[in-house]
């Protein structure tokens, strides 16, 4: 939790805005009940009461709390305005029977739950924080709500729990671009759309702070309404007052509610531990109730707790600082005898191919860890507690040579016979070889061979991929109801941002070492959960073997030509000036092409184009769809700024960033994959980010020119062939599809001779494009409207054609039907080689919402499979060109797509030995029923080999 004063405070928890937070930001399946009711609302809840009660209670300060509830939907706003909020929907099925539980939870907890009919929970929370303020209480007002920012003042603070936030003035004025006692004013303005809440058509809360800040007030600005320059906001200020001061009404938090409750009645009471755990139970929330038993049986009880805000470590763990070898070979003795260690390692860079290791903790039990510092350059915290003599040896820190540690280190992950558990296991094991390679002395034991390593991020991402953020400190408040320490709360942010390497060793201990003991609880979690979901297969033949192999492939980079990139920027610098010039005359008028709002204003406005919609903002959106549809129509500067916009991302992301990218040590580019960020099981680059170059465009061909290999080398790419509808034709089993596969056939041309009832002899090359666009379109769960949009057809002809695929492919309308189904009945969907990737909203009431949640159950299993297959290909394809005597590399993946750097003289018998290992990497797991096809390409550049 962020820093709250140690004082009599008033803590006004906002529990209905509470629960609709912490029920959409948990995963549904991960808080069930065995009686089949979702309970993840109230296991947010509960964890956040436990930490309020905790600060609240710190220092022993009595001081006052209560939650705070709406009554129902009807208030006096509805009185003033039948409409407020009329447009909300019913909550979600899953939520409804957690509100009853919520206000059990409370009580649980020997807190008042007050509410009052007619008012909402807003209002009374406004009525009670004026009630403490004036009589010099602190009042704390837990919530996210940005209407209760209008209360932010001197002794009323709000902290956002979930954010772990506190929002004063400045985040308010960050908020609303005005102080708080003016965001009643914005409000007012620039409406609300979720509450029905009219405001101004046309003003946004960014333009209804810059009105207000110029006339001062709303009563100001609407009494000199006559004088704004645009005509049309001067125009609706005039015509709209009637709904801004309605509007002023509604957002106006009513502060002087006669209360039932007394302030007095909230007095914090101590909690009662059986009625806890009794409710903790009763809801199977075995991990929060073992903390709460904990916390009771230690000295240190719930009533008194640990002081959270300095971030020291609890009373019931161990950590330990370690500053000599011998009690570092203790540790690494006692995690032999246990067989089982979490290990982290604490760098001075993100990018594993530049960070520095600065130290690294291990833990081998629950609650017990240590941390070995090596490039710290501070011992203590605060120089001011210090005498003058103290200060100089301040720097001296007692710290093990690092080679020696690395050592024993390297020594421990080579090791078969104990297992390591790291969480990012990829970086962690990169970051380590790297400085093995340059501190340890002899060449033999420079090469890090990492043996028995399990990954908690790979393991939750085979768990729960689609059920929400794999990093530790999700994990940790997810799964162990822990609030980690963050990065930033140690280093800082932005200027102030500083290296690990200068933070002080007290503070770094407890960071570094939590991370390793909350890495081990997670993987204790989660082995259990493997075996017991039948989900180790995927882990142990595909993610785990995973993680040498995208390592190596990190680490060897890939070349570029420099001198290509520099001349590539110099001529799209050219070009884009060349656009611009275009844009101004198609415009009539010099504007900047980069800004949105100038760009709306002159196509919807001034040219008069229709179609155009405003955002919340109050602008024109002039997003790319908007923009292509409006080219379509014969628009000549929507495509202009198109081709300026594609022409200037390249220039920024590519041939300008690419030559910075160098890695100054190896002289290539090492892109980084996210192992673990596409729900489907495909891997992400980033850092650059090469899987987004454009492959047909002639700018996208002449960036990839740029990539070269070593002298001597070529580079070879091997891409599978129409991979995804290969494998629909497997899972739907679709005879003439894969009848079409095994003989070789053009698919795309059979489906437009199968949909149009045209010839394969009279096929036109147009039919061919519009049924590869159907093909690809179907595995996406396309829609009429989508397909319209892509072809440039009417939505009547492209439901027609989808119809006609159809008929043509039944098993393919029967392949979707049942995925969305077994979707619907089990929030997942598997691949064909057991990954599952979980679904949320396929039950959702809000139609578009549901939809997507369809497309994305229907694809998933495809793309989901298609990932599998590369993946498969990657572990194997090393062990099988070694064996061959082969030494081709992989450089990169890009989708489907491998591309090798070889020797040229190994050209043919590493394309005839790559080739086999690709073209076979779904057996013996799937016996898939179409042939695999990876197409090689050889050239002096990537671009003349793909």
């Amino acid at each position: 939790m962020a820093d709250i004063e140690d004082k009599k405070t008033f803590y006004l928890i906002d529990g209905s805005g509470f629960i609709f937070r912490a029920f959409h930001s948990s995963p549904l399946d991960a808080y069930k009940r065995s009686d089949g009711v979702y309970t993840n609302a109230v296991a947010g809840y509960c964890s956040m009461l436990l930490k309020l009660i905790d600060q609240a209670k710190s220092g022993g300060n009595l001081g006052y709390m209560a939650v705070i509830f709406d009554a129902g939907r009807k208030t006096f706003r509805n009185d003033i305005y039948p409409e407020y909020k009329a447009n909300r929907e019913s909550p979600p099925d899953e939520l409804i029977p957690q509100f009853e539980l919520v206000q059990e939870a409370t009580r649980a907890f020997n807190l008042p739950a007050v509410q009052m009919v007619g008012y909402e929970a807003d209002d009374l929370i406004a009525t009670y924080a004026r009630d403490a303020v004036d009589r010099g209480i602190e009042v704390i007002v837990v919530s996210s709500d940005k209407d209760l920012m209008q209360l932010v003042q001197t002794g009323i603070t709000m902290f956002d729990p979930m954010k772990n936030l506190l929002i004063n003035e400045n985040e308010v004025i960050e908020k609303f671009g005005v102080l708080p006692k003016k965001v009643i004013d914005v409000q007012s303005l620039a409406g609300d759309s979720s509450d029905n809440i009219p405001g101004i058509p046309g003003i946004g809360i960014k333009t209804a702070a810059l009105l207000i800040n110029e006339f001062g007030d709303l009563d100001t600005l609407l009494s000199r309404a006559n004088e704004i320059k645009q005509p049309k906001r001067r125009e609706n200020l005039i015509n709209f007052t009637d709904k801004a001061l309605l509007s002023r009404k509604l957002v106006t938090l009513k502060d002087n509610v006669e209360v039932l409750e007394k302030l007095e009645s909230f007095t914090i009471k101590d909690l009662d531990q059986s009625k806890v755990v009794s409710f903790l139970n009763k809801m199977e929330f075995r991990t929060l109730t073992r903390r709460v038993e904990s916390r009771f049986s230690s000295e240190t009880s719930l009533t008194s707790p640990p002081d959270l805000e300095k971030k020291e470590k609890s009373a019931n763990s161990k950590y330990e600082l370690i500053q000599d070898k011998e009690t570092l070979s203790r540790w690494i003795t006692k995690a032999y005898k246990i067989g089982t260690v979490a290990f982290d390692t604490e760098t001075t860079s993100l990018n594993a191919m530049q960070a520095e290791l600065v130290g690294f903790s291990l833990s081998i039990e629950s609650g017990s860890a240590c941390y070995v510092p090596l490039k710290h350059r501070y011992k203590v915290t605060n120089e001011l507690d210090l005498t003058d003599s103290e200060k100089g040896k301040n720097k001296e820190i007692k710290q093990i040579p690092i080679a020696v540690a690395l050592s024993l280190l390297k020594s421990l992950i080579e090791d078969p016979t104990i297992l390591k558990v790291a969480h990012n296991a990829k970086y962690d094991l990169m970051v380590i070889s790297r400085n093995c390679e340059k501190y340890l002395n002899e060449e033999k034991t420079k090469v890090l061979k990492p043996a028995a390593v399990d990954d908690t991020m790979l393991l939750s991402y085979v768990l729960d991929a689609g059920r929400g953020k794999h990093n530790l400190d999700d994990l940790a408040f997810r799964h162990l109801n822990h609030q980690t320490i963050k990065f930033s709360e140690i280093t800082g942010s932005g200027k102030n941002r500083i290296s690990f390497a200068e933070v002080p060793i007290d503070i770094a201990l407890n960071y570094a070492a939590e991370d390793a003991d909350v890495t081990l609880q997670i993987f204790k979690l989660f082995k259990s959960r493997i075996i017991k979901e039948k989900m180790n297969t995927v882990y142990e033949t595909i993610e785990r073997p995973l993680i040498t192999v995208i390592s190596e492939i990190e680490k060897t980079g890939i070349k570029v030509n420099s001198n290509t990139l520099i001349e590539l920027s110099k001529d799209f610098a050219i070009r884009t000036r060349k656009l611009e010039e275009k844009a101004h005359k198609e415009a009539g008028e010099v504007f900047n092409i980069a800004s949105p709002k100038q760009l709306g204003e002159i196509l919807f406005t001034k040219l008069g184009i229709e179609g155009g919609k405003k955002g919340k903002a109050g602008a024109f959106s002039t997003g790319a769809n908007i923009l292509e549809d409006l080219a379509s129509q014969g628009h000549n500067l929507p495509q202009t700024v198109l081709d300026w916009r594609q022409l200037a991302k390249l220039k920024s992301t590519y041939t300008e960033a690419l030559v910075n990218q160098i890695n100054l040590d190896t002289g290539r580019i090492h892109t980084s994959y996210g192992m673990a960020t596409a729900q489907t099981g495909r891997l992400s680059s980033n850092e650059p980010n090469l899987q987004n170059i454009p492959v047909r465009t002639e700018e996208g061909r002449k960036i990839r020119a740029a990539f070269i290999p070593e002298k001597g080398h070529k580079l070879l790419s091997l891409d599978y062939s129409q991979i995804e509808l290969r494998v629909l034709a497997h899972v739907a089993n679709v005879s003439a599809l894969r009848e079409a596969f095994e003989q070789g056939q053009d698919i795309h041309a059979l489906t437009a001779s199968q949909v149009f009832e045209v010839p394969l002899t009279s096929l036109s090359a147009d039919l061919r494009r519009r049924a590869k666009a159907i093909n690809f379109g179907i595995i996406y769960g396309i829609s009429a409207f989508g397909l319209a949009r892509n072809l440039g057809i009417s939505r009547t002809d492209a439901q027609a054609y989808i119809d006609a695929y159809f008929l043509r492919f039944p098993e393919i309308r029967e392949y979707m039907d049942t995925t969305i189904l077994f979707a619907k009945e089990n929030s997942y969907v598997n691949t064909i080689f057991g990954r599952r990737i979980h679904i949320s909203g396929i039950k959702d009431k809000n139609p578009m919402t549901r939809g997507g949640a369809e497309r994305q159950a229907i694809n998933a299993p495809i793309q989901g499979a298609a990932a599998d297959i590369i993946k498969r290909a990657m572990i194997r394809m090393g062990p099988a060109l070694k064996n061959k005597g082969l030494n081709a590399k992989i450089l990169l993946q890009v989708h489907d797509e491998l591309l090798f750097e070889l020797p040229k003289d190994e050209e043919s018998a590493t394309i005839k030995a790559a080739s086999e290992v690709m073209e076979n990497a779904a057996f013996p797991a799937v016996n898939i029923s179409v042939p695999l096809v990876a197409e090689a390409g050889l050239g002096d550049t990537w671009d003349e080999a793909h």
